[in-house]
Formats: C-alpha cells, structure tokens, sequence
C-alpha cells in the first residue's frame, strides 16, 4: 500500500487554492515553509478563549439512579474531576425530552429535561455546582430539525391551512408519486417521508423521525431564539450550535447527479451552506449573543477554509466554528466508510495551519478537536495500529492541549479510550451505523469490508460509557448500562489511572497545568516548523514573554530532529518522563522552553 500518493490525490484541490488566498505571512527557508501568527495578550481575550472546554455525552457520563442511562445529577458529582483537568466549559450533548431516535439529538421539548436525565431542578443545580467551580455549561441547541414528536410538527401535519402549516419543508410528490428529489439522507435512504394526513412529503436531513424545519419562515427562526434565550437566562455559558449548516434550503428543488447505485445524490451536496444562510445566523446573534459573554460554536460541516472569514471573528456569525478537514482527512465520501483515502503526516499538519491561518485572517479562534460523539477515537483515527496506546495517548494529548486554540475533550479521551471492535453489526446501537453499513452491503461491499468500515468510524466507539473505577459496568451504573462498558475498564478507568503517576489521565492534569502556568500556550502566536517532516508534528508558541516548542512523534520509531531547534532550551515537559534533545522516543512528545532558530 503505497501512502505517498501525490497530494492532488488526498486533499481537495479547493483547500488547496484556499491557502493561497489567505492573506497570512509565510516564512520560507529552502523548501519548507513556516505560519505565523501574531499573539494576542491575554489581557484582550475573552474567557473561552483561555480556558479547556470538555464534552460530556449525557447518556454515557454517570448513571446517578440505577437505571443505566446517565444523568444530570451524575455529572454534578463528578464536577471535581473536570476542575482537575482545568475545564472551564462543559458541552452536554441534548438532555431535552425526546424520544431518542437519535440519542437526544431529535428534540420533543426544547423547554424540559428528559426524565431519563433529570428534571429542570437537576439542571439547575448542575448550572450552580459548575459555577462555583468556575466552570460554565455549554448546552446543545439543535434548530436544524426537531423529533416528529414535537408539538409544532404534530401541528404542522395536521393539515396545509393550520398555523404551523411551513414551519418544516413540505413538497408535492413527482407526478409518478415519488419524492420530490432523488436527495439521500445523511443516515441512508431517501431524505424525503411520505405524510398520508397532507398528502406531501416533508424533507429530513437526517432520520425521518427529525423533520427539517423551515428557516424560511420568520416565526420559527423568532421560535428557535426564544429557545436559545431562555436557556441563556438560565445562565448557561454559551451554546453548540448542531448541523447548523443545513438550515438553509436552496429555492428549487431538484434532482442531483447520483452519485451511487442506489440513484441518489447525498443531500450534504444539495444543501450545505446555501447562499443566504448567513442572514439567517446574523439575525440570530443580534437576538440571542450580543451584549452577553456566552459564546457560540456552530458545526460547521461544509463550510470550506475560504468561507471561514464569514463564519468567525467580529464579522461573522460565530466565535468559533467546528469544521472537519481534520477529523475527514481519511473520508473522502461520508456516505462510504468503506472507502477511505490515503493521506500523510504533512496532510494532517496542513490543515491546521489553513485553518489557523483563515481564523487569525478572520480575527475569529479556533476549537481544537481530535474526538466528539460523532468520531472515532484519535488513538485509532490518527495513530498507527502498532506501538504503546498510552504513549500515543499522550502524544495526541500534547497536540490537543498545546496548540493555538480552546482545546474540546472528549470524555474518556482523557482516558486514551479506543474503538470498540465488536463482532456483528447486531451488537451496535447506533442508527447511523446499521444504516452505514446496509448501504455498504447495497454498494456491493462484502460484510467483511462493511464490518471494517463499522470498526474505523462507528459513532458507538465514542458513546461508550464512562469508566470510573474497576467496578462492575465501570462505576458507571449500578444497572445495566445502555451501552456495553469498553472490556479495558479494569485498567483504563479513572481511579486507576489518577493513582498511577505515569497515567494517561496525570498526563492530562499536567498538561493543563502547564497550559495554564505557561501562558503562551494559551495566548502565543502559532508558527508551524519542520512542516515537510513525515514524522514530527513540530511548532512554536510564543507571546511577548516567552517562548514554547513543541515537537511530536507520530511512529513507532524513534526519529531525529535538528537540535538547533531546542539550542539553549530547557525540556519542560517529556510525555517519555525522560528526553535527549535531538532524539524522540517512539510516540514521544515534548515542550522545550527557550530560544529556536
């Protein structure tokens, strides 16, 4: 298998142009080329920007009652753990009532907490508890679609001439009654439901139980901002703003080039970041964000490097985007896990430096992630399958940790959690999974082939639960978990690993002491360094003071590096416990302070 495929083959040829758009300055010596960026003093950032968000996946956290599904009371007692790792805001996953089609994220009733969760009292308590931690909730808001159990679409079906009647996306069948559109959901299948009451179709990006709303219509964009304004009331800290680049909906609908055999179009091509979309989030900051200190971070999937001045800073619609060159670099189609693209060190390297370059462009920051509850977990996704899993833990921890950015934690990342590998397609719990691998089935892959592309990319490896303690189910339930707990729990859990002074777990409390003692870290420009090095992820922090250098071994060897980088520098952190400069242990990671040339 030959990895050094030219680039044009890996990454887009329009990420590509887009770096030579930005306008940024290049450092360049011989044949590499180094990014940098001025710093911002601390002095001048807002909080988010200083501080370690964590992602909690509710149902997966802590199960408070015995009832195996996780819980808002769960969290609350384990808010100490997150002060240890310096967290500052906590994302939760939706916690609203909802049938659970997809886990939460079909929403019932934007104005209650789940049963399976909590109550509002709960919630309130938990906003409380963090905050005299200093640590502020970050809640979900989910305005692309709603659960087809919500009030307003059980209104909206009801008949073409009540007063919900376009608050979703409705559509005449094709003359031979088919759906409007050859569109395919992002889960598989039509993203067009049959509705027998009106007589039309409504439109569903995702399952079919999560009817698109119509962003057209003003009364549900002032509906969503009432939502988002009385949970900002609640105190919450700021807000994820999921698939939020799907609201806009192009004027016609027509039929896309298919692009399997199945004869549809993926709906991704058809409506992402349609022309238009940004009014609608500009009005939606003016109403909600301004005059407040919450934040906001959009899911920004579609979005390309060069829209992103749009997106972030002053002008934009939000303080930070989540956008997925990164975690796609091996995903050249998200409708096929079976095919996955080749790419090298130097592809990785390059899209931080675009997107850092476009965010300082932009005067807007960047969320650092590796892991959400939609990814696999980085030790699998960015790591080579051989050498030590803690030690490529801590490599990736030094990436997430040290580079310019809010870093998000995925819960158990902290823990080096891996994939779960299991044997059949039955012991998933995950809708998009089983619907993943039948279109692999329907493209004429092997179940072999199918089960490989389950193992690399199924969301179910980041939802599995929490591990606390060698305990039965983890210390996570008393009951039966919902999901299967990971069968490492006995070594990887956190009362072992806080134990173990050479844990995964210490690795990441000191990190983000370091972060948080070693100020340019958080605040210092980003200049990328040994940019074409197949080995190293290697770049400079540095604010007015002082001076950081990272450098990173991504192999199972040990590799060589110019000392003149670390000449008069002082190593200040080794994920190896030990270093020699010029030399990086397998997986070693280590921050040199001092000068470098």
């Amino acid at each position: 298998m030959n990895r050094r495929k030219k680039k044009e083959e890996r990454i887009p040829m329009k990420r590509i142009i887009s770096i030579a758009l930005l306008i940024c300055v290049f450092f360049i010596n011989g044949c590499s080329v180094s990014v940098k960026f001025d710093d911002k003093d601390a002095a001048d950032q807002e909080w988010w920007q200083q501080t370690i968000a964590y992602e909690i996946y509710v149902k997966s956290f802590k199960d408070s009652d015995g009832d195996g599904t996780g819980d808002l009371n769960g969290i609350t007692s384990e808010l100490d753990h997150l002060k240890e790792l310096g967290v500052g805001a906590v994302w939760l996953t939706p916690c609203y009532v909802s049938p659970q089609a997809d886990n939460g994220y079909d929403i019932a009733d934007y104005y209650n907490i789940d049963p399976a969760y909590g109550t509002m009292e709960d919630m309130d308590r938990l906003i409380a508890e963090a905050k005299k931690r200093d640590i502020r909730i970050v809640m979900d808001l989910v305005f692309n679609h709603t659960s087809n159990e919500n009030e307003w679409f059980k209104e909206s079906r009801s008949g073409r001439d009540n007063e919900k009647s376009d608050w979703y996306i409705w559509a005449d069948p094709k003359e031979d009654g088919s759906e409007p559109t050859n569109w395919r959901s992002i889960f598989g299948g039509s993203a067009w439901e049959y509705d027998e009451t009106r007589g039309q179709y409504y439109l569903h990006t995702f399952l079919p139980e999560q009817p698109d709303l119509n962003w057209e219509n003003p009364e549900v964009r002032a509906a969503v901002r009432d939502v988002a304004n009385f949970w900002k009331d609640k105190g919450v800290g700021g807000f994820r703003m999921d698939a939020i680049t799907y609201i806009k909906k192009p004027a016609e609908y027509k039929d896309g080039k298919p692009d399997a055999a199945d004869g549809m179009t993926g709906i991704h091509s058809m409506t992402a970041n349609t022309p238009g979309i940004l009014d609608y989030l500009h009005e939606f900051k003016s109403s909600v964000q301004e005059g407040s200190d919450i934040f906001t971070v959009g899911e920004a999937n579609g979005v390309e490097a060069d829209d992103l001045k749009d997106w972030i800073g002053e002008n934009g619609v939000f303080d930070m985007v989540f956008e997925f060159g990164l975690v796609n670099i091996d995903l050249p189609d998200e409708t096929n896990w079976c095919e996955r693209r080749k790419w090298d060190l130097t592809d990785l390297k390059s899209f931080f430096a675009e997107s850092f370059c476009v965010a300082d462009t932009a005067g807007g920051w960047f969320p650092v992630f590796l892991e959400n509850h939609d990814q696999p977990r980085s030790i699998n996704h960015f790591m080579p399958e051989s050498g030590d899993r803690e030690a490529k833990a801590k490599a990736l921890a030094t990436l997430l940790l040290t580079m310019r950015g809010t870093p998000f934690i995925m819960q158990g990342e902290e823990l080096g959690f891996v994939n779960v590998d299991w044997p059949s397609i039955d012991d998933y719990e995950d809708i998009s999974t089983k619907n993943h691998y039948e279109f692999a089935l329907g493209e004429g892959y092997s179940e072999e082939e199918a089960m490989e592309g389950v193992h690399h990319f199924s969301r179910d490896s980041s939802r599995t639960p929490m591990q606390w303690d060698a305990s039965e189910n983890a210390g996570f339930t008393s009951g039966t978990p919902w999901l299967p707990v990971y069968p490492d729990y006995k070594t990887f859990n956190k009362k072992s690993e806080k134990e173990d002074a050479d844990s995964i777990l210490n690795y990441y409390i000191a990190l983000a002491g370091l972060r948080s003692e070693h100020r340019e870290l958080k605040d210092g420009s980003y200049e990328e360094i040994m940019p074409e090095d197949e080995n190293i992820v290697a770049f400079i922090r540095q604010n007015k003071d002082s001076k950081a250098t990272v450098l990173i071994n991504f192999t199972d060897e040990e590799v060589t590096y110019d000392t003149e980088y670390v000449k008069d520098a002082d190593c200040i952190m080794s994920s190896n416990g030990e270093t020699q400069k010029g030399k990086l242990a397998p997986f070693e990671a280590v921050i040199y302070e001092g000068s470098t040339k």
